[in-house]
């Protein structure tokens, strides 16, 4: 199994993440805590459990979410940004229903990255744009839907308005091996 190797480096920054030789990645910031943290995908999160004391320095992730993806030597995609447009008709679906919407949003996505060549399997990044942060919930449920084993790194933010008058959209990068 790869493993990660976390060291203080005496920077002033919170943490840098770069590759290594033999090694996953190599976890450097000022508060350096451990060495030989087992890495098991290259994905960071510090969630709590005995092999992982990433926690001691960065909070949890609090949804369906990554706190970093580690790529390496790939090709990447990044994909506009998708609002919840049928691509038969090319009208807006959901009715005001964001549960809705985002399941079209997702599905919409998923198509993108599909005449691209990869699935949503692939994305490492993605944003989420809403129109009412009181929303999240509903959204954040289907999201994770779409993103149950590996989710990707997040951030959600509001915005004042989206085109068409959507009230979400989603943008992601994705990673082909």
């Amino acid at each position: 199994m790869p493993r990660s190797r976390v060291r203080h480096s005496g920077a002033a920054a919170a943490w840098q993440i770069s590759p290594s030789k033999g090694t996953a990645a190599r976890l450097a910031w000022q508060h350096g805590i451990c060495e030989n943290v087992p890495w098991p995908r290259p994905l960071l999160s510090s969630d709590n459990d005995s092999r992982d004391r990433l926690h001691l320095v960065c909070p949890r992730a609090i949804g369906p979410y990554s706190q970093a993806v580690i790529v390496q030597g790939a090709r990447s995609i990044y994909c506009s940004g998708q609002i919840p447009l049928d691509p038969e008709t090319g009208e807006l679906v959901g009715n005001g229903d964001v549960e809705k919407e985002t399941h079209r949003v997702m599905q919409n996505l998923a198509g993108v990255l599909k005449a691209a060549g990869v699935s949503l399997d692939a994305v490492v990044k993605t944003t989420i744009y809403l129109t009412d942060l009181a929303s999240f919930a509903a959204v954040n449920a289907v999201y994770a839907t779409y993103f149950a084993s590996t989710p990707p790194a997040r951030a959600t933010v509001q915005v004042a308005a989206l085109p068409r008058g959507a009230q979400v959209e989603i943008d992601a990068v994705a990673v082909a091996a």
